[in-house]
């Protein structure tokens, strides 16, 4: 998939999200995840000397936090080719291993559709 305008109004939403928060934050990258209910978690890479967290696992954890029980979609905005094991592991906890992960460009544009599982 590389035309992010085919993606449905929910996904391309959290992909916006992300790309966003990248931009914003000044980070390598920007993640959202929605839960079952429709709400959104957005972060960026956290790059402390005392802690790492890449921006998809901060989003998890963000969703975790606010009482998120499932997830359905997660979106990640890297210059990155792919995602890490334990990325798709993190959305995979909450999410379960059909939940639906988009990887995207610092354009915006989808490279790549993956379940976490």
């Amino acid at each position: 998939m590389t035309d992010s305008t085919v993606l449905a109004p929910e996904d391309r939403k959290i992909v916006t999200l992300a790309r966003a928060t990248r931009v914003r934050n000044g980070v390598p990258e920007g993640a959202a995840v929605r839960d079952d209910n429709g709400r959104t978690y957005v972060a960026g890479t956290v790059a402390l000397p005392s802690l790492r967290l890449s921006a998809l696992r901060t989003a998890v954890a963000m969703a975790v936090a606010s009482g998120a029980t499932s997830l359905e979609a997660a979106a990640v905005v890297s210059e990155a080719e792919s995602l890490s094991d334990e990325d798709l592991a993190a959305v995979r906890d909450l999410g379960g291993a059909a939940t639906a992960v988009l990887l995207a460009g610092v354009d915006g544009e989808v490279r790549a559709r993956l379940t976490a599982g």
